[in-house]
């Protein structure tokens, strides 16, 4: 008799495997945030993957970055002149074509191509408009700057300017004293150059194109 009750109960396995799915984590609506080290050891600043020597260090101070809102609508609207000179100037040769060819055939032949051209042109000012409404809707970042006694800048942002400050404390006190090791935790954040006054001309530490940021 008990090997019959046995077996009822082997299907039941299945079922019961299902609740260990939920352990699993859903991938997130939204990508963290990139996190990386800003340390000092050895009389080495350390971000990320870079280093900066504390003796080459010329100064460090924090600063609001905004966003270049005014340079965005201007960009804008030369882009937009610029592609409606282009437009008329590339849809000319269907627009003559389509004169000279009359009621022919060939005069939806040279339609084809000016529906093209307006086409593209339309995809270019939607990309043109994306690319300033990213601008204007940006908001404006503090920025902890370390400057080197080189043409080279880090920068690391934060939402909370007291942190700044207190990392700006740490790294003036660090090369006054050699001695001095601290660790910190700061998130990444990439911007493009373009849109933000960062005050200074500088080569900074970051992709090719953007500019890397710890926050």
């Amino acid at each position: 008799m008990p090997a019959p009750t046995s077996q009822p109960t082997a299907p039941a396995a299945g079922p019961a495997a299902a609740p260990g799915m939920p352990d699993v984590p859903a991938p997130p609506a939204h990508p963290a945030p990139v996190r990386l080290d800003l340390r000092v050891s050895k009389r080495i600043l350390w971000i990320g993957a870079a280093v900066y020597p504390l003796a080459n260090i010329a100064r460090v101070y924090t600063f609001v970055m905004r966003p270049k809102r005014k340079e965005a609508v201007l960009r804008f609207l030369r882009y937009t002149a610029v592609t409606m000179i282009v437009g008329f100037l590339a849809m000319l040769p269907g627009l003559l074509a389509s004169i000279n060819a009359g009621g022919g055939g060939g005069n939806s032949g040279a339609a084809g191509y000016v529906v093209f051209v307006w086409i593209v042109a339309a995809a270019a000012e939607i990309y043109f408009l994306i690319e300033m409404i990213g601008v204007l809707t940006a908001a404006p970042q503090h920025v902890l700057a370390i400057e080197t006694s080189g043409a080279s800048t880090a920068l690391v942002t934060s939402q909370d300017p007291r942190y700044l400050d207190q990392i700006v404390g740490q790294i003036s006190y660090a090369i006054d004293h050699p001695d001095v090791e601290f660790k910190v935790t700061v998130e990444s954040l990439t911007v493009s150059p373009k849109n933000y006054y960062f005050g200074d001309n500088v080569n900074m530490y970051g992709g090719s194109g953007n500019v890397g940021i710890g926050g």
